[in-house]
């Protein structure tokens, strides 16, 4: 069974290599204010960016660029230095939305696979087809497409690639193509400055035109305030399905923009997914009880199994984010010491969550200790030393000082703990 590429959201340096840590064969990044998340494009500068090219290629992973905006005319000249410029990083694709760009970047960056944005909304075999005659390697589908379309592309098309979004925030608009925050907010979303207005509370009112008169519609507690607010797509437990198919090359995890440990966790779920699913070990709940930790909307499974006329069950009425069963107390950038994200106190004990594959051996010190259960491993504390050896009962976020672990981790782990 073919396995396909486990493509991670890199918002930033340190949440390329977390990727990498957890398992990702490639990442997605941008720099520069043509990608649609210009909030992570700001997160890296060309030093940066440039870093995590070197490392990615040096970690034999691909890294791709997000040129998938939708650029006015006074940005078309820096977009071709900026392609220009990606061409001569080597990246190993370049993501864009537009038939325009398309053409600028097979002209600057002639040597670079082109890969096409979901923001072109492609659904069926023929509009795969003319992107591929235009140069392109790959199509990020459109999220509304069905996994049955996507075989009939494969096979009409064998040679191009085909990637999926699996796991990730759900737009309401048709595949991203929004206007509502550039109406509401002035922040334009194809141009990657989107407002999430789609997550607010909103009130609904009714108004006279001939009186003028203007009504507050009532509405049933916790029903039909968050009208837009689509769940978040999760798509593991069918891994083994899409897998089986042959048709897909890639599957990608939206997210630049959120944190650390969503990386990670999301990264390391799908990597194992994959893996089991390729080698007839397919364990769906264990993928699902490990994304249930993370902060969401509420799941859904999208469209790459039903149709959009068959569900009644993407939309979260309620809230615009609801908590995950873990929170996360602490990460280790290097191993040897870690952050504090939320809590730490002596004698509570904490999950580590650390890359997959990751061996870590029990051990009690002065420190604390580090035990298994269940087949995972804890961690308590019976000191909590800082680098300039100042010593805490607890310690909260916010705080900077950075505290000993009892035994070097793999770096990049986690501390969690469940929420009750």
């Amino acid at each position: 069974m073919k396995k396909p590429e486990l493509l991670s959201p890199a918002g930033n340096l340190t949440k390329l290599k977390i990727a990498i840590a957890y398992g990702a064969d490639a990442v997605y990044a941008s720099t520069g204010a043509f990608s649609l998340r210009q909030r992570s494009a700001k997160e890296f500068d060309k030093t940066s960016f440039e870093e995590g090219v070197c490392f990615t290629h040096k970690m034999g992973k691909k890294i791709y660029a997000t040129v998938n905006g939708f650029p006015t005319n006074v940005q078309i000249d820096t977009l071709s230095r900026h392609l220009e410029y990606l061409q001569d990083l080597r990246v190993d694709g370049i993501l864009v939305a537009t038939l325009g760009v398309a053409r600028l970047a097979k002209k600057f960056a002639p040597d670079i696979p082109l890969h096409i944005s979901t923001q072109a909304n492609v659904l069926n075999w023929l509009d795969a087809q003319v992107w591929s005659e235009l140069g392109a390697t790959r199509i990020v589908a459109a999220r509304e497409m069905t996994l049955k379309d996507a075989v009939l592309i494969k096979e009409h098309l064998p040679n191009l690639e085909i990637e999926i979004f699996v796991h990730g925030s759900m737009c309401f608009a048709y595949s991203g193509r929004c206007l509502i925050s550039a109406v509401q907010s002035g922040r334009f979303s194809n141009r990657g400055s989107c407002a999430n207005d789609c997550r607010f509370k909103y009130e609904i009112y009714a108004k006279n035109s001939e009186g003028n008169a203007l009504f507050r519609l009532q509405e049933c507690e916790g029903e039909g305030t968050y009208i837009m607010n689509a769940k978040d797509l999760k798509l593991a437990s069918h891994a083994e399905k899409i897998l089986q198919t042959g048709a897909i090359d890639s599957f990608k995890i939206e997210g630049r923009t959120k944190s650390e440990y969503y990386v990670a966790c999301a990264t390391n779920a799908y990597r194992r997914a994959i893996d089991d699913a390729a080698s007839g070990k397919f364990e769906p709940e264990i993928y699902e009880s490990e994304l249930a930790t993370l902060k969401n909307r509420g799941f859904s499974d999208g469209y790459l199994i039903k149709r959009p006329y068959e569900r009644d069950d993407t939309q979260n009425l309620n809230t615009s984010i609801e908590e995950g069963t873990h929170q996360v107390c602490a990460i280790s950038n290097d191993g040897e010491f870690i952050s504090v994200k939320d809590k730490i106190a002596l004698g509570e004990i904490y999950e580590i969550f650390a890359p997959h594959g990751a061996q870590i051996k029990p051990c009690q010190n002065e420190f604390g200790e580090i035990f298994e259960n269940g087949g995972k491993k804890f961690i308590k504390f019976s000191r909590l030393i800082a680098k300039n050896n100042r010593e805490f009962s607890e310690i909260h976020s916010g705080n900077l000082n950075e505290i000993k672990l009892p035994v070097n981790l793999p770096k990049f782990s986690f501390l969690r703990k469940e929420i009750k």
